[in-house]
């Protein structure tokens, strides 16, 4: 940026940033440890020496060194530097989970524009989604071949199923290309993989839409995850080829629309219960269901509804007294 602003007061470029878009990433930052030595100094230790204890929230209690098994200081999180002794070799996770593994933990971790705290726990928790990835996609494959998705022909549950897979196309697609935040598209493919394993249905159609919503997880990961993503997309029966070049997944707005809502329902601005209604009910429909609902009919019961306000879509709010 800088060899461009002089380029350009030096007339030899015409415009004022060498980008149209600037994104200032975060630093990388991991737990340090030391040993204090007489004169008041330190002696740092390398995260990767050490064995730490943590409760159940995950907190570090104490460390030792795992070289001596003698105790070591327990110091700040701090940027990655050789003065604290705190660099990890991203090679030892590579050899250890694999390079998608370790791409996967990077983007996932915290928003570009944040600070990552380098943890390896959250490295093991990305390999153990890819291995559920793989697991249900070597699952599906080893299954009778079914036909195409006849999208008039499918159940509530399968219309759901698929609703959710738009929806996390449109919501990756935009999440990778506008808001830049991977970490929010690789928790929405998270989301849609619990979907999946939850989705027992054995018929024709099921079997094709559950192949559809995973070669299309297979497309949506591979700009994070190539390697894996390559192989499934072979396992899954497809001739190999290099996948940037296929056309990257668009969501199809019809599938996006709900058929039913859930709504939550407040009396007095508290709230008292859910209730599930279409999409398309009239008011006087959810105001019927909402006063109907067991828990928010006790605290009805005895009570003059002065107010009733329903906001489309989102919650109904009762004012009582």
């Amino acid at each position: 940026r800088f060899f461009h602003k002089l380029l350009r007061d030096a007339g030899m470029v015409h415009s004022d940033e060498p980008a149209t878009r600037l994104l200032t990433q975060g630093m990388v930052v991991a737990e340090t440890f030391f040993r204090a030595e007489v004169d008041g100094g330190r002696i740092w230790v390398n995260p990767t020496e050490v064995e730490v204890q943590r409760d159940e929230r995950g907190r570090i209690t104490g460390a030792v060194a795992r070289e001596d098994h003698r105790p070591v200081e327990i110091g700040a999180i701090e940027k990655m530097s050789k003065s604290k002794n705190n660099g990890v070799d991203p090679r030892t996770m590579i050899a250890r989970h694999g390079a998608d593994t370790v791409r996967l933990f990077s983007m996932f971790a915290a928003p570009p524009e944040q600070s990552l705290e380098w943890n390896e726990a959250g490295v093991e928790g990305m390999s153990r989604f890819l291995r559920r990835f793989w697991r249900e996609v070597a699952t599906h494959a080893a299954r009778p071949d079914h036909p195409e998705v006849k999208v008039a022909a499918l159940t509530p549950e399968q219309r759901e199923l698929r609703r959710a897979l738009h929806e996390t196309i449109a919501k990756v697609g935009d999440d990778y290309g506008r808001r830049l935040s991977f970490n929010t598209a690789i928790a929405a493919l998270m989301e849609l993989l619990n979907s999946v394993q939850k989705f027992d249905d054995a018929s024709d159609q099921g079997r094709a839409l559950r192949h559809e919503v995973l070669q299309t997880m297979v497309l949506l990961l591979n700009p994070v995850t190539p390697h894996i993503c390559h192989a499934l997309w072979q396992v899954l029966g497809n001739a190999e080829c290099v996948l940037e070049d296929i056309a990257f997944p668009r969501a199809d707005p019809a599938a996006r629309v709900r058929e039913r809502v859930t709504l939550a329902v407040q009396v007095n601005g508290k709230l008292r219960g859910t209730i599930e209604v279409a999409a398309d009910a009239a008011r006087e429909t959810i105001e019927a269901a909402a006063q109907a609902e067991p828990n928010v009919a006790l605290f009805l019961k005895g009570q003059r509804v002065r107010k009733l306000i329903v906001v489309p879509g989102k919650i109904v709010n009762i004012v009582v007294g």
